[in-house]
């Protein structure tokens, strides 16, 4: 699998009961196929991984997977257990899954040798090439570039770091630096919204939620091309909307989903929180703002 480019994180869609949405799921991955994306990534954060059982999860996977239709699949398996993150690689990787994406998980003592046995220890169970995510605010879990690049040496399944430890640039770029004997491509999260500046640093694209992956794609060709007065341009006209999507909760991106057409209904499983009303309301004026002629049902020419 090539870890460059945008590879989007997708959200989880349920019914009305809470239930797994599984005909919403098939055509949010046929949707976000159609924008030209190069992969697509299910049981993130924003995919409400955590609030899913085991045999949910695998409902998740394998309609991704179908719906896909060899379009490459990221799994999120992780798990404060290394052996249950073992057993959702495992099944992953049954599922036909391209990658997992892992997390370290804090422990009472951090400890650098703990997360690096965690690593080896998936790497050995599957197969599979893993996404290293780098996510302080949800693992808790501190990673130093000096730890991260030692894992890229010695962990041969380690093929894609995905970095959202605040700041990102600067640790991008120690990364990048750091990288002298096996190269891997590092990919933005956090919805993109350092993304001009991790681009700037050297990032090879993006692995996020944010709902409009054209956006992100057509950064990441002005960046290719060294065009950075059309890249920050990008950034700075959809700003607005990429903070918007910031807020707690995933409801927001599910909300422009659904009026994208790409899912049914905005329903987050509890305790998570609905969308406010005015919420709402921000959000329909601000999409009239930026797309004011724009049929958002379909993939976007971003001008």
């Amino acid at each position: 699998m090539n870890f460059t480019g945008v590879i989007p994180i997708l959200a989880t869609p349920f019914n009305e009961d809470e239930s797994f949405d599984a005909e919403s799921m098939s055509r949010l991955v046929e949707f976000v196929a159609r924008t030209g994306v190069n992969g697509i990534t299910v049981l993130g954060v924003l995919g409400e991984a955590n609030r899913l059982n085991d045999a949910e999860r695998e409902a998740v996977i394998h309609t991704a997977v179908d719906a896909a239709n060899g379009l490459p699949v990221i799994a999120g398996a992780s798990a404060s257990g290394t052996r249950t993150a073992c057993d959702l690689a495992c099944m992953a990787e049954s599922l036909g899954a391209s990658a997992v994406m892992i997390t370290a998980h804090a422990e009472p003592t951090p400890s650098d040798e703990r997360v690096f046995k965690h690593f080896s220890t998936i790497m050995r169970a599957t197969g599979l090439p893993i996404v290293l995510q780098d996510h302080p605010a949800s693992s808790g879990v501190h990673m130093s570039a000096d730890l991260m690049l030692r894992m890229v040496r010695e962990l041969p399944s380690i093929a894609c770091i995905k970095e959202e430890a605040v700041p990102t640039a600067p640790k991008i770029r120690a990364l990048k630096a750091g990288m002298s004997t096996r190269q891997v491509p590092i990919l933005t999260g956090l919805g993109a919204l350092y993304g001009y500046f991790d681009l700037e640093a050297g990032s090879d694209g993006f692995n996020t939620g944010f709902a409009f992956p054209e956006v992100l794609m057509a950064m990441v060709a002005a960046a290719a091309r060294a065009d950075w007065k059309r890249a920050r341009e990008l950034y700075a006209r959809f700003l607005p909307l990429i903070v918007f999507e910031q807020q707690p909760g995933v409801a927001v991106r599910k909300e422009i989903f659904r009026q994208r057409a790409a899912i049914r209904l905005n329903c987050v499983r509890q305790p998570g929180a609905p969308l406010n009303p005015h919420t709402g309301e921000q959000l329909a004026q601000l999409l009239h703002a930026l797309l004011p002629d724009a049929d958002i049902t379909a993939p976007l020419a971003i001008d």
